[in-house]
């Protein structure tokens, strides 16, 4: 009879199970350099998006204070502003905008002045009539991130001789 043998593993094997060890290691080191590269990824696009929307939002806010001044009588009296502006609609002002003193930058004479035009009236309308054209710039800056946007608009006013006289030599 013969002797029982002791189970012995081949030398192959016990490498193996080295192998399998080390391989098991460098993968899971491969996978945490994923993770950590798609993280890192998605929160600088995500501080990108939050930038575009503060810039987005600052360059309404200077096209809103810009529309502002256009909209009342500036030419009458020629100074800088600053304009606060509420975005978000919660009765608080997010932005304050500083709009420049509008500059004149040409006066030609009208074409053809109405004296029956119902919108601009007969002291608008009839006599000598200018049409002026008005560089207005408006800068934004934000202070709590940083963000600052310049907005440059031109405008066409007409008017009467001696308000152009006065607003625009």
């Amino acid at each position: 009879m013969k002797p029982l043998r002791a189970h012995r593993r081949p030398a192959s094997a016990a490498v193996q199970r080295g192998a399998t060890l080390i391989i098991g290691l460098i993968l899971l080191v491969l996978i945490t350099l994923i993770v950590v590269s798609a993280f890192t990824l998605s929160s600088s696009n995500l501080k990108s998006v939050g930038n575009m929307q503060v810039r987005e939002e600052a360059l309404a806010a200077a096209n809103q204070a810009v529309e502002q001044v256009i909209s009342s009588n500036f030419t009458a009296s020629l100074a800088a502003q600053t304009v606060t502006v509420d975005i978000n609609k919660d009765d608080t002002p997010d932005y304050t905008v500083a709009v420049a003193t509008p500059t004149c930058t040409r006066a030609t004479r009208a074409a053809f002045a109405d004296p029956s035009d119902v919108e601009l009236g007969p002291d608008m309308s009839a006599g000598s009539t200018w049409n002026t054209d008005w560089d207005l710039s408006a800068t934004v800056t934000d202070g709590a991130t940083g963000a600052s946007v310049r907005v440059r608009q031109g405008v066409r006013v007409l008017l009467s001789q001696s308000q152009k006289a006065a607003a625009c030599p």
